[in-house]
């Protein structure tokens, strides 16, 4: 147990010190399973070891499951393309914006719209800010709210499906992704209204932070609803394929994670082509972005799995079992204390370190208490948001302030602050109230 616990400090430490994780897992992996086969020392011990992260490079390419990552990528970045973002943005401002915060909510809803067809907080969070804060800027708009709202509903990404991060999890604990994704929804939807809430929240203490945008008519805003058909249409079709709702006579059609990232990616592509925005430098440009992004994913998940085969050499996941079962606590506190440690962890680790991180070792102690796996993986995702705005770290605040350039992550950090506490309260209600994640199931 001891040298378990010693890799993972190491690969904190290395974390630390700005070691891609990959490579941080991937190294301690391979010390630590030539420790367990022999001894750090003994040059032959580094056989077996190196063997196995050959096969699990192998094993990894050839992985036809694994595909659904770069489509889904692919789709994201299509969609980005596409340019449908603005029109996103333009429902959520013709039915909110004439209210008192109204564009920092139709923000937030762009968000929750743009996550779920780019599966990417990152993503989400760079591309609206490029359209909103110009926006909420004109009409007045403080910048801590402006940047919040973009912030905060950019970590919607990762969990209103699809999600590579609930891809990745799936793939990780052997979970039906397609139950992941389902599973998601209502979360999803809560953190969008708790979102708006927030907005409330502060826009009823500082009434100046949020003017009244312009007034619509009902004209306008049936003309922005109809401008993004695509994308409603797109996904009620990966969401129809994975539940089984084209499941009857004569279409009799059911589809795995795996088609339905392939038609979202060829829809996207319709779709960017349709609104002729794709050009042949466009697309070469997606392709590129894409095959880097699935490199780069490809390459944590085997260091991932190198680090994982060295903490169940070494038993952690045993041995903590039994260390659980002995505390007598009841399930709920060793709940909370696993979320804590994911809090406190969130505050320093992007979302992807993170979940490879940790899941390993907390899986079977979850699975041991008897806790629906799917129940833990929106569990963990929601935990993950969480730390994405949260300091030092919150990996959206930095995002968006490279690109915004002219306010400080200490503005950002403090107008996030509603939104994250909106993110603890919505925890707590997944926590105390198990049966929203897995209503739709």
């Amino acid at each position: 147990m001891f040298e378990a616990l010693i890799g993972l400090f190491c690969v904190l430490v290395l974390a630390f010190l700005r070691v891609p994780i990959a490579f941080a897992m991937g190294f301690i992996g391979v010390l630590g399973i030539a420790h367990e086969r022999g001894g750090m020392f003994e040059l032959s011990s580094y056989i077996p070891a190196v063997s196995m992260a050959a096969r699990q490079i192998s094993d990894t390419a050839q992985d036809y499951g694994l595909s659904v990552i770069p489509l889904f990528v692919l789709m994201g970045l299509l969609i980005n393309k596409g340019g449908l973002s603005r029109e996103l943005y333009a429902v959520g401002n013709t039915f909110l914006g004439h209210m008192r915060g109204g564009l920092a909510m139709a923000t937030v809803v762009a968000c929750g719209g743009f996550s779920a067809i780019s599966g990417s907080s990152l993503a989400t969070a760079a591309t609206m800010s490029k359209v909103a804060i110009p926006e909420m800027r004109r009409y007045g708009y403080s910048d801590q709210l402006s940047t919040a709202s973009v912030a905060a509903g950019g970590t919607l990404g990762i969990l209103i499906p699809p999600s590579v991060i609930l891809v990745i999890y799936g793939l990780l604990t052997e979970t039906s992704i397609a139950k992941l994704f389902i599973a998601g929804i209502v979360p999803g939807l809560i953190g969008i209204i708790f979102y708006l809430l927030a907005v409330r929240w502060t826009v009823f203490f500082k009434p100046e932070s949020g003017p009244r945008g312009k007034t619509h008519s009902w004209r306008e805003r049936g003309k922005a609803l109809v401008s993004v058909w695509a994308v409603v249409l797109l996904f009620v079709i990966i969401i129809g394929g994975l539940y089984g709702i084209f499941d009857f006579e004569p279409l009799n059609l059911t589809f795995s994670p795996t088609e339905v990232a392939g038609i979202g990616a060829m829809g996207a592509l319709l779709i960017a082509l349709s609104r002729r925005r794709l050009s042949w430098v466009d697309t070469l440009e997606v392709l590129r972005d894409t095959s880097l992004t699935s490199a780069g994913l490809f390459l944590v998940l085997i260091g991932a799995a190198l680090f994982s085969n060295f903490m169940n050499l070494a038993n952690l996941p045993e041995i903590l079992v039994s260390f659980v079962n002995s505390l007598g606590w009841p399930s709920l506190a060793i709940i909370l204390v696993i979320a804590l440690i994911y809090i406190a962890l969130g505050c320093v680790f992007e979302s992807l370190s993170l979940l490879l991180l940790t899941v390993p070792i907390f899986f079977p102690v979850i699975t041991q208490l008897g806790y629906d796996p799917i129940w833990f993986g929106i569990f963990v995702v929601v935990v993950t948001e969480i730390g994405m705005i949260t300091p030092p770290i919150g990996m959206n605040v930095f995002i968006l302030q490279s690109v915004v350039g002219d306010i400080s992550t200490g503005t950002i950090f403090k107008g996030v602050t509603p939104f994250w506490v909106a993110d603890i309260l919505r925890l707590a209600l997944i926590i105390f109230v198990p049966g929203i994640v897995l209503v739709l199931l």
